[in-house]
């Protein structure tokens, strides 16, 4: 037993364990800029519940989803299990590594630099020195259709497809029969290199299969993030001695940095499978979570039936979780950002997140309002933890936590 294990015996806390649940996307709402990022009009959750007439979300709801401020269409349940708020984004931009950064104290004050019109022929012509390799695209596109319209011609001729979004992001589709997945990871770790100067967010892999019109996107997708700018509650917590557990894309979007395990996963039912796992063998520290589905299967193809169907699933697996949490855990679901499936946009959407906080000794009940920056939740973290403070954010602890 390490000193700093044995520090945790030592220590009487009232929380030793927090599970941080991420619903990729799940927006609730507009933020009040959400114009200047022509995302007016946006509610991943509210625009899926009017569209299809409604939703099946009883364990959500009953945790408090539905009493949320702005959540419409939701039963709203007068005892709630849980305590219950939203969060706003305090950085610029609506990105996963912004808003993943800031949920762990990571405020930005400028977004990363996106590419409406392609990267520039600086950029490319780097990559295709360093690489070796020409492209195909080069432009913002979705990825379902950029494949769909230069797969041929990239089985023919051997070159990669380079796209963009409306997100800072450098994405490289093949397909796994012409450039091995292994081979496109290489190319996306010498993108990742010549990237960094540019301070854009992440290099994806996008590999794919499949034959003439039936091109689909594989599950060896793989982020390569820039490492976070600052220090995040992940740091602090494995510096202290904690196991930091990243599971899904956790590990992608942070560097590798401030895990002390990373777990991936295959699908969102994956994703729980793999957090219950973990919440049986992890008795300490944080167990992080992001299911990713909702924005990568139905938010960016504007799927809302998909989308809805991904959210009844989960939600049907949340006494799974919730059985298994001791006196000394603290469960948090949240989102990082929007990814509206009802509008003629594909890209994420600037919005609140939902904030459902849950333990056996929390006070369920307690409304949270609406917090003024997601590292609101990271800053809680901390001081549950007992790790110090982190340099952004308000906990909401003492809201919740019982005195007894």
């Amino acid at each position: 037993m390490t000193s700093n294990e044995m520090n945790f015996h030592m220590k009487d806390r009232k929380i030793d364990r927090v599970v941080l649940l991420i619903l990729d996307s799940v927006g609730i709402g507009e933020l009040p800029d959400a114009k200047d990022y022509k995302d007016k009009g946006s509610n991943t959750l509210g625009n899926i519940i009017k569209t299809l007439g409604g939703i099946a979300m009883p364990n959500l709801e009953a945790m408090g989803m539905g009493l949320i401020q702005g959540v419409e269409g939701l039963k709203k349940f007068s005892n709630p299990i849980a305590s219950y708020g939203r969060m706003a984004e305090a950085s610029q931009g609506k990105d996963t590594s912004t808003g993943h950064w800031e949920i762990t104290g990571l405020v930005l004050d400028k977004p990363f630099p996106t590419y409406p019109n392609g990267f520039p022929k600086e950029i490319m012509n780097r990559f295709k020195k360093a690489t070796g390799l020409d492209y195909l695209g080069n432009r913002a596109a979705s990825g379902t259709e950029i494949i769909k319209e230069l797969g041929e011609e990239h089985i023919k001729t051997g070159k990669p497809i380079v796209y963009t979004s409306a997100d800072s992001v450098f994405q490289i589709a093949a397909h796994e029969d012409i450039i091995p997945v292994a081979r496109l990871y290489e190319i996306c770790k010498i993108a990742r290199k010549i990237v960094n100067k540019y301070n854009i967010g992440r290099v994806i892999a996008r590999p794919f299969a499949g034959g003439k019109g039936s091109f689909k996107r594989s599950e060896h997708r793989k982020d390569f993030s820039l490492t976070p700018t600052g220090e995040t509650i992940l740091d602090k917590l494995k510096e202290s001695g904690f196991p930091v557990i990243g599971i899904g894309k956790i590990g992608d979007i942070y560097g590798h940095r401030g895990l002390t395990q990373e777990i991936h996963t295959k699908n969102n039912m994956d994703g729980v499978n793999k957090t219950i796992d973990a919440i049986r063998k992890i008795k300490k520290g944080l167990i992080f979570t992001n299911l990713v589905d909702f924005d990568m299967l139905y938010g960016h193809r504007n799927d809302a039936i998909g989308y809805a169907k991904a959210l009844e699933e989960v939600d049907k697996r949340i006494p799974d979780m919730l059985n298994l949490l001791t006196d000394g855990d603290m469960l948090i679901i949240t989102a990082d950002h929007g990814c509206d499936p009802t509008t003629p946009s594909t890209d994420h959407s600037r919005e609140y997140v939902p904030l459902l906080v849950y333990g056996k000794k929390l006070k369920p009940g307690i409304n949270l309002g609406t917090r003024k920056t997601f590292a609101d939740a990271g800053q809680t973290i901390a001081e549950a933890l007992e790790v110090g403070r982190i340099n952004n954010g308000s906990s909401f602890l003492q809201k919740i936590i019982s005195q007894k």
